[in-house]
């Protein structure tokens, strides 16, 4: 009996102890699945970001839309915002800015709708914050009309994240196992020609985006009402932007453009090198416009082309990507 009762509660303590590891392995599991959940879900957020700045920045530098918004009636408004359901929502039947697609889920589709509207709202907002058209001064009317205006764009560009850079990554698993032995013998060559492929697609990018904006006179307006503290918050926001499109939205193969040596072809050195040579492209461009003459003050000369650096740095990380 004693080893009968002794094998029992040697059972019991067994079973005890493997229902716990169990339940302990569940949760983990549950865990991780969860974080994947909310990793893929912050990745989406900032491709469909990263694609509103690339589709809605040039309208931004616009006064006519500032001007339409700060006189539009609630009933334009609530139009716009009509308008811009019934598009983003056919759009995100097509394409969308997530990797995972449901176009056969009505509800989700809307859901993703929804979202991307949202995504288009914050942007605006934030980039009307950031170039000082929105003041702790400005009515509440005239912020909603001009955020609403402006998130058109922004909206429209959110559901084309995947379609304005598609992420090439296939394309180049298929061709990096025939290519593998042959770039071997080839590194510091593609390293230097990757560099300059980069400070090419870069001014390119940059040029054509800052000659669209640089002849118009909002750049001196916006300038003249930017303090230092603005302007180092405009630097950092280029950066930042064009870091997210080129090494986070999934736009194109990340790891490879991570792993990829040579001079200036680390993300951070590549972004920096990328914003630098973007100011350069804008402040040739406002010289050849006219805007800024070798006469004016070097402030001059900086906060123009600050101002004017935020979108030619966009244009370049699009550059960047499309080459």
């Amino acid at each position: 009996m004693e080893v009968r009762s002794k094998l029992y509660c040697t059972q019991m303590i067994t079973a005890i102890v493997k229902a716990n590891f169990q339940q302990k392995g569940s949760k983990g599991v549950v865990t991780k699945r969860q974080k994947n959940v909310w990793r893929s879900e912050i990745n989406d957020i900032i491709r469909g970001a990263c694609g509103g700045f690339l589709f809605g920045i040039p309208l931004l530098y616009t006064m006519e839309v500032w001007w339409i918004g700060s006189s539009a009636k609630p009933q334009l408004m609530m139009m716009a915002i009509a308008f811009m359901f019934i598009v983003v929502y056919l759009l995100n039947q097509i394409e969308g800015f997530r990797k995972r697609r449901y176009t056969w889920l009505a509800h989700q589709v809307a859901m993703d709708t929804v979202e991307a509207i949202a995504i288009g709202l914050v942007c605006s907002a934030f980039m009307l914050l950031l170039l000082r058209e929105l003041t702790p001064e400005t009515s509440l009317k005239e912020s909603l009309g001009k955020i609403i205006f402006e998130s058109v764009p922004f909206a429209l560009g959110v559901a084309l994240a995947n379609q304005l850079l598609g992420d090439s990554r296939n394309g180049n698993a298929k061709e990096q196992g025939t290519d593998q032995v042959s770039s071997t013998t080839k590194n510091k060559e593609d390293d230097l020609h990757a560099t300059f492929t980069d400070v090419g697609g870069t001014l390119i990018g940059a040029t054509i985006i800052a000659s669209n904006i640089a002849p118009t006179d909002e750049i001196p307006m916006l300038a003249a009402a930017a303090s230092p503290p603005w302007q180092l918050a405009m630097i950092a926001t280029s950066l930042l932007i064009s870091y997210g499109i080129v090494f986070q939205a999934g736009f194109s193969d990340q790891q490879k453009r991570k792993q990829q040596k040579g001079l200036f072809q680390r993300p951070s050195s590549e972004t920096i090198m990328s914003y630098l040579v973007s100011l350069l492209a804008t402040a040739f461009m406002l010289w050849f416009f006219q805007k800024l003459t070798f006469s004016d003050p070097w402030t001059m000369w900086l906060d123009h082309t600050l101002m004017l650096g935020l979108p030619a740095t966009i244009g370049g990380a699009a550059g960047r990507l499309a080459i």
